[in-house]
C-alpha cells in the first residue's frame, strides 16, 4: 500500500512539473510571437516606400516639407482655410495637424493629404492657401516686380540707352519670342498678341526654375495649373477665329460629301484637341524629370536597405546621374515654355488665317 501512495504522490509531482514547464514554454513562445510582431509592425511602419514618397514630391501639400532630423521634421505651415456649411469658416495653420497624427477642430488630414471632417456626413470646402498656390503667387508676383523694373528703365532711360541690370537679361528673350514666335505665326497682327505670349513665357519659365529648387512646389508638374493655362489659350483660340477657319471646319472645300461626314466630326474635334495636347504636353514633361530626379535619389536608400556597402557603393553613381538629369531639366525649363508658347501662338495663327488667293479665284 505504502508504495502505491508513494508511486501516485510520484506520478501526480511529475505531471505538475510537466504542466508548469509547459505553461512556461507557451508563455516564452507568446512573449517571442508578441516581440515578432511587434518588430514586424515597427519595420513596416520604418519601411521605406519609393511610391510614397515621390508623390509626396511631386503633389500639392499643405506645408513645405524639407526633412526630417532625428525625428522633427523641418517644415514651414502654411494657412488651411475651410468652409463648412454646418460651422462655418474655420482657419489655423496646417502646423496643428501633425502631419496628419492629430485632429483639429474635428477635422483631419488623410494619408492623401486632403482635409475632411470627422464626421463623414459634414461637407467641407478646402479654400487653403496650399504650396501650389503660394508658390504661383511668388511667382506671380516675381514676375511683375522684374517686368514693371525692366519698363521703368526703359521710360526713363528711353530706347537708345543701353540696357543693364537684369535688362540685358529680359531683352533679348522678348526679341527672341518676337522675331520666333510672333511676327513668323501671326504676321501682321502679331503686336496684339505679344502680351500674352510674352506673359504665359516668362509666368511657365519662372515656375519651372522655381519648382528645381529642393523643398519647392512643382507647379506646372500639376495637371490642373496646366489646364488653367490651356484653357485660357483655348479662349484666345476661339476669340481669333474668322470666317474662314469655320468653313474649314463645318465645310471642309474641295473634299467629296461622303469624305465630309467623316472629316466634320475630326475637325471639330481638333478644336478641343488643341489646348488639351497643350495641357498634357507642359504636365506630362515637367512632372516626368521630377519623378526620374527622385528615383535616381530614392535608389541609394533602397541599395542602402539591402547592404549598406552597396548603398554607399551606389551614392555616387546616384548622385552623378541625379546632377546630369537635373542640368538637362533646366534645359527642359526654358524648353517647355519656349514650345507652349510657340504652339499657342501656330494655333491662333491657324484660327485667322485669311482665305488663300487660289481658293478665292476658285470660288
Amino acid at each position: 500500500m505504502l508504495k502505491k501512495h508513494l508511486k501516485s504522490l510520484l506520478v501526480a509531482a511529475f505531471s505538475l512539473i510537466i504542466i508548469s514547464f509547459s505553461n512556461s514554454l507557451s508563455a516564452q513562445e507568446n512573449n517571442q510571437t508578441n516581440t515578432t510582431e511587434a518588430k514586424q509592425t515597427e519595420e513596416k511602419s520604418t519601411e521605406l516606400k519609393p511610391s510614397d514618397l515621390i508623390m509626396e514630391h511631386i503633389m500639392d501639400n499643405h506645408e513645405y516639407h524639407f526633412a526630417e532630423v532625428n525625428g522633427v521634421d523641418v517644415a514651414i505651415p502654411l494657412p488651411v482655410i475651410i468652409y463648412s456649411p454646418q460651422r462655418g469658416i474655420s482657419t489655423f495653420m496646417s502646423s496643428q495637424f501633425e502631419h496628419g497624427k492629430t485632429v483639429y477642430q474635428g477635422y483631419k488630414l488623410n494619408e492623401k493629404g486632403v482635409i475632411e471632417a470627422v464626421d463623414p456626413s459634414e461637407k467641407v470646402f478646402d479654400l487653403s492657401m496650399t504650396r501650389n498656390v503660394v508658390q504661383m503667387l511668388l511667382s506671380l508676383t516675381l514676375l511683375v516686380v522684374l517686368a514693371i523694373g525692366v519698363a521703368n528703365k526703359y521710360k526713363k532711360n528711353g530706347a537708345n540707352v543701353a540696357p543693364s541690370g537684369f535688362q540685358n537679361a529680359f531683352e533679348p528673350v522678348v526679341t527672341f519670342i518676337r522675331d520666333e514666335v510672333g511676327k513668323p505665326n501671326l504676321g501682321p497682327k502679331y503686336e496684339k498678341y505679344m502680351p500674352y505670349l510674352l506673359t504665359v513665357f516668362f509666368f511657365i519659365l519662372i515656375n519651372n526654375i522655381i519648382g528645381l529648387i529642393p523643398g519647392t512646389a512643382n507647379v506646372t508638374g500639376n495637371i490642373a495649373f496646366t489646364m488653367v493655362l490651356a484653357v485660357i489659350s483655348f479662349f484666345v483660340i476661339l476669340f481669333s477665329t474668322n470666317r474662314h477657319f469655320w468653313g474649314h471646319i463645318f465645310w471642309p472645300p474641295g473634299v467629296p460629301f461622303l469624305v465630309k461626314l467623316i472629316l466634320i466630326p475630326v475637325e471639330l474635334l481638333g478644336v478641343f484637341i488643341k489646348p488639351a495636347a497643350l495641357m498634357i504636353r507642359l504636365f506630362a514633361n515637367m512632372v516626368a524629370g521630377h519623378i526620374v530626379i527622385t528615383c535616381f535619389v530614392l535608389l541609394i536608400f533602397i541599395f542602402g536597405a539591402m547592404s549598406p556597402i552597396a548603398g554607399w557603393g551606389f551614392s555616387p553613381v546616384s548622385i552623378i546621374f541625379t546632377v546630369f538629369i537635373y542640368l538637362i531639366e533646366i534645359l527642359v525649363a526654358f524648353i517647355q515654355a519656349f514650345i507652349f508658347t510657340n504652339l499657342t501662338a501656330v494655333f491662333v495663327g491657324q484660327a485667322m488665317e485669311a482665305p488663300h488667293h487660289e481658293e478665292a479665284g476658285h470660288h
